[in-house]
This record gives structure tokens, sequence and C-alpha cells, in this order.
């Protein structure tokens, strides 16, 4: 059985309070947040254990999870750290790439397991399409949401749009080759609306559309590659696939079928709806860290993962900043 302690309690923490009570291998030890108001919330809700210290909590477990301010990341993953005990971090991994840099470097010392928290690699739409051949080369990515004054204290890119970097990022076999975005800032300090184009080495684009001042919600990733098309709605928790084939239609395999250019060739277009099944995302994400400590193994989302989300996000950050100085890139 796993000590764990939350450290954070606010809206997503007090999810993760709940959750871990019911996590089959994880003790739920108890929480730390410096907030009367939240830590209150959670003892109403949850009727855990409230420490008055980090240093107290982390003392307590063997495994930390952080689900405190992006700000506040750096430091309280480096204390659990350096006190030799498993951290799960939720995105983005930390404020800088330097420190992300360092937690690789400190967690790699101690000997832990590290695994960061981008939740979408484990919803359920995504899922359906893990075990295909994806080969994407051209991408589409929208995330629009409404707004809400919660997460307003960073941009955009780390709050929204990071979720599909890190999921494009997972898909493209290749390294990143060039940046380009623009965005605005319509209601906050920082950007709120924003698109990056994300080219790489192997001929793949990306582009990516995140905005949180939207009049409706969407969530929705679109893979082209050669002789299929991938819809994957994050949101309504769907996927659609058309292949194109040279084999004719059966009973049990009906396609669409079209000629394609002057010699009229045949061609042939299937649709799959592959079953998306019933997961609780932030659940499984929770059980699947346990599984890599109790079996030494690699957690499924690493310490560099959120690493290379994290320095993407910061270039499209960069370059927008660029852009509103009117400084040509």
């Amino acid at each position: 059985m796993l000590k764990i302690g939350v450290l954070g309690t606010g809206h997503l923490g007090r999810i993760h309070l709940k959750l871990l009570k019911n996590i089959e291998g994880y003790e739920l030890v108890g929480f730390y947040d410096p907030d009367d108001v939240n830590a209150q919330k959670a003892i109403d809700a949850h009727g855990v254990k409230r420490f008055l210290t980090a240093e107290a909590l982390i003392a307590a477990v063997d495994v930390v999870d952080v689900v405190t301010p992006t700000v506040s990341h750096y430091e309280s993953a480096v204390k659990a750290i350096k006190r030799s005990k498993h951290v799960f971090i939720e995105k983005p991994v930390t404020a800088t790439a330097e420190e992300a840099r360092n937690l690789i470097a400190l967690a790699a010392e101690a000997d832990v397991k590290v695994m960061v928290g981008h939740v979408e690699r484990f919803n359920p739409a995504f899922l359906s399409v893990k075990d295909r051949t994806v080969n994407p080369m051209f991408i589409e990515a929208h995330r629009l949401a409404q707004f809400n004054p919660r997460g307003t204290d960073v941009s955009v890119i780390l709050d929204l749009m990071i979720h599909d970097i890190d999921i494009i990022l997972s898909l493209v076999k290749a390294n990143v080759k060039r940046i380009s975005a623009s965005g605005v800032a319509v209601i906050s300090k920082n950007p709120d609306i924003a698109n990056a184009r994300i080219e790489f080495d192997n001929g793949c684009v990306a582009n990516i559309t995140a905005s949180r001042i939207s009049m409706k919600q969407m969530r929705k990733i679109r893979l082209f590659q050669p002789n299929s098309y991938l819809s994957i709605d994050l949101l309504e928790k769907k996927t659609e696939v058309f292949t194109l084939s040279d084999n004719p239609p059966t009973e049990e395999s009906p396609a669409l079928e079209f000629e394609t250019g002057s010699n009229g060739e045949t061609k042939y277009v299937r649709y799959e709806e592959p079953s998306v099944g019933e997961v609780n995302a932030i659940a499984m994400e929770l059980e699947l860290f346990r599984d890599a400590i109790v079996n030494d193994t690699e957690p499924p989302v690493t310490l560099t993962d959120g690493y290379n989300a994290l320095d993407v996000a910061l270039q499209v950050m960069k370059k927008i900043e660029k852009n509103s100085l009117g400084i040509v890139q």
C-alpha cells in the first residue's frame, strides 16, 4: 500500500482527493494547503487530515500528488524528490523550461518516479485510436472554452493549448522544426485566444487553436494521413475513422464507392466508429502511476514528456509576445 498525500486542494486538488480515497493500492494520508478556505472545503467534503506544513505531509507519505498553482510546482516537487518521494505533478510541469530540466536531473539522481498529469492522454476518445497506426501529416486541433476566471493567471497556451501540444508531440515521431503563432489578450492580461502552427522535420504540420472566450465548447483533434482521416472529439468522447481502400465493400464491411482522377480508378471509403469505453481519465492516470511505482516501470507521461510540451508552449508564447511588440520573426 502506497501512502499518498495531496499538495493543493483547489478545484482540481479536491477531485484528486475524492478519487484517491477509492483507488486500490493507495492510502490517502492527508493534504496540505495554506489556504484555510480550500482546506476547510476539503475537510468538509472528504474528511481527510490537514497537515500544517508541506514538509510534514511529505515526511508522512511515499507519494506526493502536486496539484498546486503552476508557480509552486517546482518548489513542491523539489522538496518531495529530495526526500526520495515519488511525485505526480499536474500540467504544466513547471513554470519554466529550466525548472523542468532541473527536475529531470533531480529525479534521476534520487531514483524516484515522476509523472506529469497530461490528462487528455487518457481521454477515452484518444485511447480508442492508441493501438492504430497513426502517422499524421496534417493535424488540426481546436480547444474552445467559455470564459472562467479560474486559470486566467496564466496564458491560454499554458492553460488549454498545452493539452493539444502534448497529444500532438506524442503522435508525431519527429523533432519540431519551426513554430509560428499569434494571440490576443481580450479579457485578461494574458492571451485569451491563440493560434500556433508547428512544423516538424518529417513534414507534418499541426495547426492548433485555443480560446477561453468562446460561446461554445470544443475539444477536437483531426488527423490527416495517407489514405485515412481520424476525427477525435475529446469533449463528446467520440472517434470517427475514414479509410481509403482498393477493396470493394462487403456485407460485413460496407463502403462508399467513388472514382478518382481522369482514369476512372475506383476507390472505396470505409467509415468506422471505434468503441469508446467509460473511463475516468484522472483516476486512470493516478492508477497507472501507482502501477509504474509498484512494477518499477516508466510512467506513461514522463518528466521529459512534460518538459517537451512545456518547451513548445513557451516557444509559442514567445512568438506571440514578439508579434505583439511588432518584432519581425
